[in-house]
């Protein structure tokens, strides 16, 4: 019997969104499954050796719960995001202070930093496409990318992805 397979197209480039494609690849993963992520476009930042870039950025994303990691138990209870004026996130050091509080509930919840997780997603087989003709487009070069990551364009991607289980992220 032939292994189940997960294919996931990456597209985001920032922190919020690198966290589902690696849970669901590590998870599927684990559980035996064949798993292939493909990085297009924005997506290539998630596949960088380097993470530190990486950002959360509450503007334009509505459905972003943004609850204080610290503070008394009245206060951390508070969105944030439906709280504050949408005009304040846009202000200097707002997608740091995001970007801090993001990290520090992800790792009040058990959560590892995403480096570590795409690590594990690497120990476990999981195989990282990063699509070629968006690495030229945006002027990335091979050396910037993890090194377990292959390269290849979309007509590849598809010629080897399954046909029925693929997801867009």
């Amino acid at each position: 019997m032939a292994r189940q397979q997960l294919s996931i197209i990456h597209t985001k480039g920032s922190l919020d969104w690198a966290y589902p494609t690696f849970i669901l690849a590590s998870t599927a993963a684990a559980m035996d499954k064949q798993v292939e992520v493909f990085f297009t476009f924005y997506g290539l930042q998630c596949a960088l050796k380097e993470t530190k870039h990486l950002r959360v950025s509450p503007v334009g994303n509505p459905g972003m719960k943004m609850h204080l990691p610290v503070g008394p138990d009245w206060l951390r209870q508070i969105d944030m995001n439906r709280s504050l004026p949408g005009f304040l996130w846009q202000l200097p050091g707002m997608e740091v202070l995001a970007t801090w509080g993001f990290k520090k509930q992800l790792l009040a919840n058990g959560q590892v930093p995403v480096d570590e997780l795409r690590a594990l997603c690497v120990e476990l087989g999981v195989q990282m496409t990063a699509c070629q003709m968006s690495v030229d487009l945006m002027g990335f070069r091979e050396e910037e990318f993890i090194e377990s990551i292959q390269f290849a364009g979309a007509a590849t991607y598809f010629a080897v992805s399954p046909e029925q289980q693929s997801l867009f992220i």
